[in-house]
């Protein structure tokens, strides 16, 4: 048989590997076919970079966490919606308060926004380093929740649920409400024993007496097996009093045999540091946050936060010596007033009483 010629050698060649790469390009497209999924895919709402990994779920979460919490595996947590994620609304005002504050610019390098749906999440990304995509299938969260309807008991009793996680995944975490501005870095006035404390409606005097009112909206908790079994309990008591949100339900398991059982060390913020429209802080040389609570309305809330910050503005703006002696306090409530939501609270205190009872 002659030999081959150099030609023909380098077609059968390239015969054969245009054959090799058909059968791999068919095999590929079957595998699509058959629902077979990508080596990759990317998690909702985030894109590939070098800072923004293609993971999701727990592991995405994890990784937000880790680099955002300080030396202790500490992290402050905030949850957002579309409604309050829009230009000039909260978010800006609650990241505002950082940059104004005294002490408190680098804890935003430790602030972690929880969007609760995909606008929210996009806002977040443009003006937050630290954000995560909790969105909920079949739950929209973008509107603004007014208090106590279906979607507020919703949106409430999710975020109870979502902290059990974190605290399983072994982070201790400060939760604040957005519409908490940040004056002062608080942890030092923070309690050192405490599994779980938390700010207050109305402060009666004592860090340890459980009558104190406390308000959901701003909380310092320490990751163990105590303070998980109670955030369980807590979410597992919305099905005994599935009406009431979050804050009602816990001031009546407060006063439950379970929560001395586990042997939870409970303490509650006193409003000189930790303040609210409810119950201002009246020394602006103490405070720490200020909190629009005992507010209905987005509207009213918005306009009694700005004042608010003009009111630190002004007091940040004295010298020192003149800091020490002023009389300046709080120009609000004006908008905002605790008469609004007076005929929410009733049902609440009525089960209190009667769980004392």
């Amino acid at each position: 048989m002659p030999p081959e010629q150099p030609g023909a050698l380098v077609l059968r060649r390239f015969l054969l590997l245009a054959a090799v790469s058909l059968s791999f390009l068919v095999l590929f497209r079957a595998s699509d076919s058959l629902g077979f999924p990508p080596r990759f895919s990317f998690p909702s709402g985030s894109s590939a970079s070098d800072d923004s990994p293609l993971v999701s779920g727990e592991n995405r979460l994890e990784k937000v966490l880790k680099d955002a919490a300080m030396g202790d595996g500490t992290v402050i947590l905030t949850t957002l919606n579309e409604a309050w994620a829009a230009p000039n609304s909260v978010i800006d005002l609650f990241l505002e308060s950082f940059r104004l504050g005294d002490g408190t610019l680098r804890l935003l390098n430790h602030l972690v926004i929880i969007a609760l749906d995909q606008k929210a999440f996009a806002r977040c990304l443009v003006v937050h380093t630290h954000c995560f995509s909790l969105v909920s299938e079949g739950v929209d969260f973008h509107r603004e929740a007014y208090f106590m309807t279906p979607d507020y008991l919703k949106m409430m009793w999710r975020r109870i649920d979502f902290l059990r996680s974190v605290l399983e995944m072994g982070y201790n975490f400060v939760f604040t409400d957005a519409d908490v501005m940040w004056f002062r870095d608080p942890f030092p006035q923070f309690y050192l024993d405490a599994d779980f404390q938390i700010a207050c409606d109305h402060f009666i005097g004592s860090s340890d007496d459980v009558q104190n009112r406390p308000n959901g909206g701003f909380n310092y908790v320490k990751s163990n097996n105590r303070s998980i079994e109670f955030y369980k309990f807590w979410y597992s008591s919305h099905e005994t009093y599935p009406e009431y949100h979050d804050q009602d339900v816990l001031n009546i398991i407060k006063f439950d045999s379970f929560v001395t059982d586990i042997g939870l060390k409970m303490k509650f913020l006193d409003t000189a540091y930790f303040g609210g429209l409810c119950e201002p802080s009246k020394d602006l040389n103490l405070v720490c946050t200020m909190h629009a609570n005992c507010c209905y309305g987005l509207d009213s809330k918005l306009h009694d936060l700005r004042i608010m910050l003009q009111d630190w503005k002004q007091y940040m703006s004295l010298p020192p010596s003149l800091k020490r002696v002023s009389i300046l306090s709080w120009t609000v409530p004006q908008n905002c007033s605790l008469d609004s939501l007076q005929h929410y609270d009733s049902p609440g205190k009525d089960l209190q009483e009667e769980w004392q009872d």
